[in-house]
């Protein structure tokens, strides 16, 4: 087996070139490639500022990306304190070697494995093969100067630079959910919107704003306006929602599966003077959206 190991939290373009290697490698020789991560993530068992973590992809959303790159297998291990204390030796015996047969080992530029987070990469190198286990290191994928890295693109979601962030991912920012009940406000206003609940409450959420998005439902994808915020024209309240109108459609869809692609932001989320003000803005939104063609 051809293999890559780390947690790859965004399957942004940095990883897609050591996945690419891997997929490259196993077709050269036959052998099978696979991503090999964990999950839960690991700061949330072992405590470390957990309740700051936001993730780019759930392992769902991991397992359909790597897979679409033309690898063969993910594997998630399930990341406890007992696995947290196995050393870089440990874990390629155990696991790498003994358990699933790597014998080809690739790696980003500053990858490193197990607890010995002092090791050098070149001792962790010679440890895999004093093993049997070929590695293969990948050098950083440099985008206009930026190395580019999930740290990175969680700050450009949080900041709203969606097009930056769909840059470095190599693909459309994404959040899946269900649709849930409403107050009605949107509709009655002549704008009905889908409100979703996340189905992964980890997921990095984009900085409040509005958005074209594109939706897809019941397997059929539509252009959307996407508002993301606690909506000061209509309520004083501060809960944070996630709601988009979907250009050109007014179905009763309560409870069904709902996942947004962001392609661009439009503005801020401002508080307007009126109801009349909103709606006039909300038709200007829809229009700049129905420009960019979507699709």
């Amino acid at each position: 087996m051809i293999a890559a190991t780390g947690f790859f939290d965004g399957v942004h373009k940095g990883h897609r070139k050591v996945l690419g290697q891997v997929c490259d490698i196993a077709r050269s020789r036959g052998e099978e490639s696979a991503v090999i991560t964990f999950w839960p993530h690991p700061r949330t068992v072992l405590q470390q500022d957990a309740g700051d973590l936001r993730l780019l992809n759930t392992v769902e959303e991991k397992d359909s990306l790597v897979r679409d790159m033309g690898v063969d297998r993910l594997i998630a291990i399930p990341f406890t304190r007992e696995f947290a204390a196995l050393s870089t030796e440990e874990f390629m015996k155990m696991y790498l070697r003994d358990k699933y047969g790597v014998s080809t080992l690739v790696i980003g530029y500053d990858h490193r494995l197990g607890k010995n987070v002092n090791q050098s990469q070149a001792e962790m190198i010679a440890k895999a093969k004093s093993l049997g286990i070929e590695v293969v290191r990948c050098e950083e994928f440099i985008m206009d100067g930026d190395i580019i890295s999930s740290t990175k693109i969680r700050n450009l979601l949080s900041c709203g630079s969606i097009c930056r962030a769909n840059e470095f991912l190599g693909y459309e920012y994404m959040l899946s959910g269900v649709v849930l009940r409403g107050n009605g406000i949107g509709k009655d206003l002549g704008f009905p919107t889908a409100n979703m609940g996340l189905y992964n409450p980890l997921k990095a959420v984009p900085q409040d704003g509005v958005y074209a998005v594109k939706v897809k439902l019941l397997g059929v994808w539509h252009t959307g306006v996407c508002n993301i915020g606690v909506r000061p024209t209509l309520t004083d309240s501060s809960t944070r929602t996630i709601e988009t109108h979907i250009l050109d459609f007014n179905e009763d869809i309560y409870g069904l599966d709902l996942e947004l692609r962001f392609v661009e932001k439009l503005r801020p989320e401002c508080k307007f003077s009126s109801r009349k003000e909103l709606v006039e803005q909300m038709n200007r939104d829809i229009l700049k959206v129905r420009l960019l063609n979507l699709f």
